[in-house]
């Protein structure tokens, strides 16, 4: 590429989000780190990347004002963004029957906000940035004039019995992620989704190693959930050398949990 290729990552202070930013810096990707509040972790993630030129950047992605001000600030740090991660998430459990009206709404509220409002509201900007770039990566035809991975959930599926909301908001990135792709392959945009399972992090390591962590490692006939790094891998495979053809795919990586025809 005729210029150091750059990326957004968002929720990239933990788990898949770390992994992400730690493997494209060893690409040779300029990255800018997303946190929502945690600025500590956020520039321990930053003080591990490979290479230079990385930034920190702070966002509420569910307030639309906020996502605009994010991608100018990376903008102008970056003068162009050849990659968009949406791996940011928002998950509560609200038991329809055992969750009050009140509270049903705002975890309905939050999650949508920041599971498909917030990367709507990027993939919106990415996708004029991206088409608008007079360089974009024009010395690697086959890179497009930019990429975006959304990162749903094997929820989007299969369903989520105690966190509707995180279900609902996962199924809309899919459908999302395939409209856009739909409306930018013509102009050079290639749009990915990863939908992963049970993934061991940060998050999940307590769930995992209490009482029904065997329940759920006995859903996975490789006797174990995906690591972060694995599902990482995976959107970074998308983010530089996924080929263009495969825009608009869902790719699961679940360990055969859940497998859909």
């Amino acid at each position: 590429m005729s210029r150091p290729t750059t990326a957004l990552v968002t929720g990239a202070s933990r788990g898949i989000g770390r992994c992400i930013v730690q493997q494209l810096s060893a690409r040779g990707v300029r990255v800018a780190v997303h946190y929502h509040q945690n600025k500590e972790k956020a520039e321990e993630v930053l003080s591990s990347l490979s290479g230079e030129g990385h930034i920190l950047v702070q966002a509420d992605l569910g307030d639309a004002t906020a996502c605009n001000t994010l991608w100018q600030e990376v903008i102008s740090a970056f003068v162009s963004v050849d990659i968009l991660i949406n791996n940011a998430g928002y998950y509560a459990n609200h038991p329809a029957l055992t969750t009050d009206y009140a509270t049903w709404q705002d975890e309905w509220n939050r999650t949508m906000a920041t599971n498909l409002y917030g990367p709507a509201n990027l993939t919106y900007l990415a996708s004029n940035s991206m088409t608008a770039a007079s360089n974009g990566v024009a010395s690697d035809p086959s890179f497009g004039k930019g990429r975006i991975v959304n990162v749903s959930s094997r929820g989007a599926f299969r369903g989520e019995p105690t966190a509707c909301a995180y279900g609902a908001s996962k199924a809309g990135l899919n459908s999302l992620s395939q409209s856009m792709a739909l409306a930018m392959a013509a102009h050079g945009v290639y749009i990915y989704c990863v939908a992963p399972g049970w993934v061991e992090t940060d998050m999940s390591k307590d769930a995992l190693a209490g009482p029904n962590g065997a329940l759920v490692n006995a859903q996975h006939p490789l006797g174990r959930v995906a690591s972060a790094a694995e599902v990482a891998k995976t959107c970074v495979f998308c983010a530089l050398d996924a080929p263009a053809a495969m825009t608009g795919c869902v790719i699961d990586i679940n360990g055969a949990s859940y497998l859909r025809t």
